[in-house]
């Protein structure tokens, strides 16, 4: 082609046509793959500037999944302290069916004074019996019943005693002869009184020797399946507790949680797990014959079940709490890949409407070009019809 000699407005046309066809197969691919930069060589700044948007959003899009998965961890978590809720109000229902149930004895423990010692008042803690300011009932400590005095005064009523009395599971009466008679109440059923002894510079009264309290077969045999039951929640509570885990994690059983939320590992979350098994939660299974015998053992559990529940609300409002940033981080996170990726893609999209334009554009001049060429050629035609 280099020994061809063509004239300058043919070479010219040429020229013209080699560009025409560069930009048309420029445009042609910018409408095929949408982009207008497809390299570095379309325009370096773009191209790098987009890759490094669109790499940060494929970092970021990979932590979505690990931060799925602790969603659904802390999901998992929550459900698990749902039910741990809903089984320790089950616990106190059984609780309160002891305070609900009959007496478990036909007879409580009781014990009897002699007669009171006389005194110089006139004022009677016993009717017909006077005492002085001064004098003192003390009771020795027994299982369920701890050991305390109570000083009288000159003008102690019955009702004054009971008072003094009630803290202690006790209650004071008087029997036909005058006699002060103190007996366990409903809470205190399964206590003996231990003894008692009134001194005072009257004298001293002695008190006989408390009988046992005596057990109701039938009322017993109810509060024995009551702790079965009791128990069988407790067992519950442990596995639930077991059970909240997701793809390995279990929140309540001890594991720890940690998130990342930037593909920095800057913007992390670390979330501490609990352990609320029954022990973690400081309950334990009960004994037939020796819990649920009377209402003290049964306030005693519910007051253990009340600890428990509200330690179960307060982590329940943590694990919300939690749930809260690491959702609002996964919606911030989405969001962020679509604004990168949307600054990426305007940097190296192509408009299709321009581009179809450009095309059409290009392929008139193309031919325009190709027709001015068809021009340029004539003069040597001419000359050819002169050698012919």
């Amino acid at each position: 082609m280099s020994g061809i000699v063509l004239s300058a407005a043919v070479r010219q046309n040429l020229l013209s046509l080699q560009s025409t066809a560069a930009l048309l197969a420029t445009t042609q691919n910018a409408l095929a793959t949408g982009n207008k930069v497809n390299s570095a060589l379309d325009n370096p700044t773009n191209f790098f500037t987009a890759s490094g948007l669109n790499n940060r959003a494929s970092d970021i899009n990979n932590l979505l999944d690990s931060i799925g998965n602790g969603v659904q961890v802390l999901q998992a978590a929550n459900t698990g302290i749902t039910s741990l809720q809903k089984l320790v109000d089950t616990a106190k229902s059984i609780a309160n069916q002891v305070l609900q149930a009959p007496t478990g004895y036909t007879t409580k423990s009781a014990t009897t004074s002699s007669v009171l010692p006389a005194g110089s008042t006139s004022a009677n803690l016993v009717d017909g019996v006077a005492i002085k300011s001064g004098e003192i009932i003390s009771i020795a400590a027994t299982t369920g019943i701890p050991a305390f005095t109570i000083t009288l005064t000159a003008s102690e009523s019955l009702a004054q005693l009971n008072t003094s009395l009630a803290a202690s599971n006790l209650t004071a009466s008087l029997n036909s002869t005058n006699q002060l008679v103190i007996t366990t109440t409903n809470d205190a059923a399964s206590s003996t009184i231990g003894a008692v002894a009134l001194t005072g510079t009257a004298g001293t009264a002695t008190f006989s020797v408390a009988a046992a309290p005596v057990a109701d077969p039938v009322s017993q045999a109810t509060r024995a399946s009551l702790v079965g039951q009791y128990n069988n929640i407790i067992t519950q509570i442990t596995t639930t507790a077991q059970d909240s885990s997701f793809n390995g994690i279990n929140l309540l059983n001890g594991d720890n949680l940690k998130l990342t939320f930037d593909e920095t590992a800057k913007s992390t979350l670390n979330i501490t797990g609990v352990t609320y098994n029954a022990g973690g939660l400081g309950l334990s299974s009960l004994t037939v014959g020796t819990d649920f015998l009377d209402n003290n053992s049964a306030n005693a559990a519910l007051a253990v079940l009340g600890t428990a529940s509200t330690t179960l609300r307060t982590e329940a409002s943590a694990l919300g709490s939690n749930l809260s940033v690491v959702q609002l981080r996964q919606d911030f996170n989405k969001n962020l890949i679509n604004v990168l990726q949307t600054g990426a893609s305007n940097l190296t999209l192509a408009d299709a409407n321009e581009e179809a334009a450009n095309s059409q554009a290009l392929s008139t001049r193309q031919s325009i070009a190709v027709s001015a060429l068809s021009l340029a050629n004539q003069s040597q035609q001419s000359v050819l019809q002169l050698l012919r």
